[in-house]
């Protein structure tokens, strides 16, 4: 039996956020002259206060957070196993403590070997610096030598599929491009241990099966252990061994890899139906944030269910907290059952720019003129964002069904057992047919009944 190489044991860690009268509920907007106003006040109010003993500014609510508690569990060398759970589970806290980046408030994580991590975009690398140069320093970051790193500089270049752009100043690469490089750097210098966090989405479909591949090549031929986070439920279970449910900070279950995914979409499927505003496995600033998703039809009926070939709107309310609200770009990601992403709807790729927001509430409509998808059921990710910034993130928004409908307009859909996929399409068949002298009259060894 192979060895432990990590050992995790009551490993916690906590947080302190402090929260002033503002932050609880709706956030005040304030201008330039409450500031000042403010900060004379308390000028006037310290000498004062201090001379009747009272506490002359707003009292603070000090909160702790416990991102990780008492978590528990090994693993082998060689192993691939897979950490799962919803947004703010504790995940990336996990990983940043095993890659020491971070330390735990309480109890143990022992790790031997040498660990290369991918926890985010551009991690270890410096944004004026080329990308050959950011190749010999973030080398260098892992604990490798100069030699190791032009060993396989060529095989790292050559997989990133960044030659051209090889002298190029990283800060004029795209996401996918730092995602790539980053992943080449940290699969090519031969770690013991490779940590990989769900960068992974930023790159490519044919990217990321580089990446599994790689992933896959590193446990099996190489015998070394790697820690895949991701909400790619078909990934975890195509790549992982085991794997390990955190929920709230806890570790809830562990074990083969494909039960405790089944664990983790009957979760899913019970947290998609509490309603938007008393979900708290959001992330994002709060700016704006999402307070419900309805279903709509072509006569702006509300719906339980689409219907294939069907107009399908998705009428999403949205709360801002801003006096004024600009450059907001909305996504809804459709994915299936396995949590793997399906379709994207943005308002960026449709060159649609979302008005000026000010405070309140307001809804907009994404409308599909006809729904592709076959029957089944699907998952909503909701996303917004402003100035760049992530206002609001909530995965498995909620569960929607499509039902059978005539797409084609013949009364028939494709059945399962024909391998049916994900999606229809408007299709067309045509037949031509003319006389081929060249043709053979013999067919499978037989001969044709005009020649016998």
């Amino acid at each position: 039996m192979s060895e432990v190489v990590i050992v995790v044991e009551n490993l916690s860690k906590r947080y302190v956020i402090e929260h002033t009268p503002e932050n609880q509920g709706y956030k005040r907007y304030t201008a330039l002259r409450d500031v000042i106003g403010d900060q004379i006040r308390n000028f006037a109010r310290k000498p004062l206060g201090a001379a009747r003993g009272r506490q002359a500014f707003r009292a603070r609510e000090i909160e702790e957070f416990w991102a990780l508690k008492e978590v528990n569990f090994e693993v082998r060398q060689g192993e691939v196993l897979g950490i799962i759970g919803p947004n703010g589970a504790g995940k990336s806290t996990l990983l940043k403590i095993l890659s020491r980046i971070t330390e735990p408030t309480a109890g143990s994580a022992w790790v031997r070997g040498r660990v290369a991590s991918l926890l985010e975009v551009g991690t270890g690398f410096h944004s004026e610096l080329t990308g050959r140069e950011n190749i010999f320093l973030n080398g260098a970051i892992l604990g490798m030598t100069r030699r190791e790193v032009r060993k396989k500089f060529d095989e790292i270049v050559a997989f990133a599929d960044v030659g051209k752009f090889l002298d190029t100043p990283m800060k004029h690469y795209s996401s996918g491009m730092y995602v790539r490089l980053a992943f080449a750097v940290a699969a090519h210098l031969e770690p013991d241990i490779l940590v990989v966090d769900e960068v992974l989405a930023v790159g490519d479909m044919e990217f990321q099966r580089k990446c599994l591949g790689k992933m896959q090549d590193v446990a099996a031929k190489q015998d070394r252990t790697v820690l895949f986070v991701s909400h790619n439920m078909a990934a975890v279970q195509g790549l992982c061994h085991s794997a390990i449910l955190l929920t709230n900070g806890h570790c809830t279950a562990k074990g083969a890899a494909d039960a405790i995914v089944h664990e983790y979409l009957q979760n899913m499927n019970q947290l998609a139906v509490v309603p938007l505003s008393r979900r708290t496995d959001r992330e994002g600033s709060g700016d704006i944030r999402f307070s419900s998703v309805t279903l709509e039809g072509q006569s702006k009926e509300e719906l339980a269910a689409f219907r294939c070939g069907a107009e399908a709107t998705l009428r999403i309310g949205i709360d801002c907290f801003l006096a004024d609200a600009r450059n907001i770009v909305l996504s809804v990601g459709i994915n299936d059952e396995m949590s793997q992403r399906l379709v994207l709807l943005k308002s960026e790729l449709i060159g649609t720019e979302i008005p000026d927001l000010t405070f309140g509430r307001h809804s907009f409509r994404f409308t599909i003129p006809r729904m592709p998808l076959v029957p089944g059921r699907y998952r909503l990710t909701l996303h917004a964002s402003i100035n760049g910034i992530v206002a609001d993130w909530i995965q498995n928004a909620r569960l929607f069904d499509v039902e059978g409908g005539d797409f084609y307009g013949t009364g028939r859909l494709p059945l399962p057992e024909w391998g049916r996929g994900f999606f229809l399409v408007d299709h067309t068949l045509s037949f031509e047919s003319a006389p081929d002298t060249n043709i053979s009259p013999v067919r499978d060894g037989l001969v044709s009944s005009a020649e016998c």
